[in-house]
This record gives C-alpha cells, sequence and structure tokens, in this order.
C-alpha cells in the first residue's frame, strides 16, 4: 500500500501536469488506488473483528458444550467411575410392564436391578450360572 503513496509522490515530483489529458489520469487512478487503498484496511479492520467475535463464540460454544455434553459425571455414585466406560457393551430388553425397549450396560446387569425409565417399574435380573460372554453368544446374529 506504500506503492500508492510512493506513485502520488513521484507525480509530484515529477513536476507532472495535473490539467493534461494525462495528468489527469495519472491523477484519477491515484485517487482511485488510494479509495481502494482506505476500502481494504476498513476490511481488514472488520475481519479481524470478526474473527476475535468468532474466537469468543467459539469458547462459550465450547462451555455450554461442556455443560450439556459433560460425558465425566456418573450418575451411579461410585468414586472411581469404573463402571462408566465407553468401552462396555450395551444390550437390549424389553420391559415387560410398558413394552418399551430399554438398552443396559453390563454393570447394570451385573447389579442384577434397575429401574425402566420409561414407566419406572423395577426391574430384577437373574441369570445364576450365566454370564455375560455366554449372554451375548445366545444373541441372535444379525447380517448387514
Amino acid at each position: 500500500m506504500d506503492k500508492i503513496s510512493y506513485l502520488k509522490g513521484l507525480l509530484a515530483g515529477l513536476d507532472f501536469d495535473q490539467t493534461s489529458k494525462e495528468g489527469k489520469v495519472f491523477a484519477a487512478i491515484c485517487d482511485a488506488l488510494d479509495e481502494m487503498k482506505q476500502y481494504t484496511e476498513e476490511l481488514e479492520d472488520r475481519i479481524m473483528e470478526l474473527e476475535e467475535l468468532c474466537d469468543i463464540l467459539d469458547e462459550d460454544l465450547g462451555d455450554i458444550e461442556e455443560v450439556l455434553f459433560d460425558d465425566d459425571e456418573c450418575d451411579c455414585d461410585c468414586d472411581d467411575c469404573c463402571c462408566c466406560d465407553d468401552d462396555d457393551e450395551q444390550y437390549e430388553t424389553i420391559c415387560p410392564t410398558c413394552g418399551e425397549c430399554i438398552v443396559l450396560d453390563e454393570f447394570t446387569l451385573e447389579e442384577g436391578e434397575t429401574t425402566c425409565p420409561n414407566c419406572g417399574e423395577e426391574l430384577e435380573f437373574d441369570f445364576d450360572d450365566l454370564d455375560l460372554d455366554e449372554l451375548a453368544e445366545l444373541e441372535p446374529e444379525t447380517e448387514d
């Protein structure tokens, strides 16, 4: 952008007649370039403001996501959160009271009881001699 100032200085230093046809053209070109420079600087300022606002919004959104999707909290009131691994297998069953599908994890099955999230009915599981690996083998396999 310093080249525009250089061109203006060059025209002034050459004692270019700005009333001649060529002088008017060069002066108009310099004025147009100067306006473009000012407009570009204004755009750069606005872009910097928008980038700052986007950064602020991104941080705020991150805070909101952390609150809404906080997976670090455990609902089972345990201290070490051993039951809340994301790698736990999940099992589906049907509530005998309301007939709705319920998704259970290994920890819930090992505890042997839970409450149906749909109707609130207390459900108990008694697998006596079966362990979870044997239960997984009993599930029917589906082809994709």
